[in-house]
């Protein structure tokens, strides 16, 4: 039976789902609950996927991948729902780690020569401050919120491949912006390793059996407090703020920022 009580709903065909909402706002109230949710893709979403997603009332789903990723593993979505794809490594490609996902998982030998000697932890390092600066990135995720802004009722859901690097950044991003606290904007960030890493036990159970070593999947699996940490300093670095980000690099005006705190702080 899928429970969907409280911010992680148990969904074996859709991991990683949970509410972005809950966390206390500095702006007064709380980020509000049962509007934005984060998952991994919908490719391989169920009947029992499919249920749930009904049920959460989810209106739009925006893909955060690339265009190789969703057309390799296309989204299944109830009918009537609005997908709206927001590339977020366009300008990066296939030399992304995220893009390359799948790859790094069905071959050992690219895993060790990606990823040996402490590189997991630069790419993603890399990666992450991508998400800031990268004028793809720029361009999906203002085209995020202005879409949750001013064309998209709620409830919606964000997600990439496994719904935790460029999702990631788009619920830690929003979260800030409706002045959720950076421990709750971690705290939501690093839920990931708890609802998402034990699930790709058999994932790293047939990459050791095929001579790679699971301990280079697990940092590419499951996220860490540094990855996060090197987005914000790219962004404070550059903007100074979350509120000069949004302002400044996303070109989000005064009229749009309004009608989205004021849609999903409650």
């Amino acid at each position: 039976m899928t429970d969907n009580s409280g911010p992680h709903s148990v969904v074996p065909s859709l991991a990683n789902l949970r509410d972005v909402g809950g966390p206390e706002s500095r702006y007064g109230g709380f980020v509000r609950t049962g509007a934005v949710f984060r998952s991994t893709d919908l490719a391989s979403l169920d009947d029992d996927g499919m249920r749930t997603v009904s049920e959460l009332g989810i209106v739009t789903v925006y893909d955060l991948r690339t265009d190789s990723e969703r057309t390799a593993a296309p989204d299944r979505t109830p009918p009537g729902v609005r997908e709206l794809g927001l590339d977020v490594l366009a300008d990066k490609g296939y030399r992304s780690i995220p893009a390359q996902m799948q790859k790094m998982i069905a071959d050992p030998a690219f895993a060790s020569e990606a990823l040996g000697s402490g590189q997991a932890l630069d790419y993603f390092r890399g990666s992450y401050r991508d998400f800031v600066s990268l004028p793809s990135a720029v361009s999906a995720y203002r085209g995020l919120f202005l879409d949750l802004a001013y064309r998209s009722p709620a409830p919606s859901l964000v997600h990439c491949t496994t719904g935790k690097d460029r999702t990631g950044w788009a619920s830690a991003a929003l979260l800030l912006f409706l002045g959720a606290s950076e421990d709750a904007v971690f705290e939501d960030y690093l839920v990931t390793n708890v609802s998402l890493l034990p699930k790709f036990a058999p994932v790293l159970d047939r990459f050791a059996t095929a001579g790679g070593d699971p301990a280079l999947l697990e940092g590419v699996l499951g996220v860490r407090r540094e990855y996060l940490e090197a987005s914000l300093e790219e962004m404070n670095a550059r903007h100074g703020s979350i509120e000069s980000y949004v302002a400044d690099a996303l070109k989000i005006g005064d009229d749009a920022q309004n009608k989205l705190r004021a849609k999903l702080i409650s």
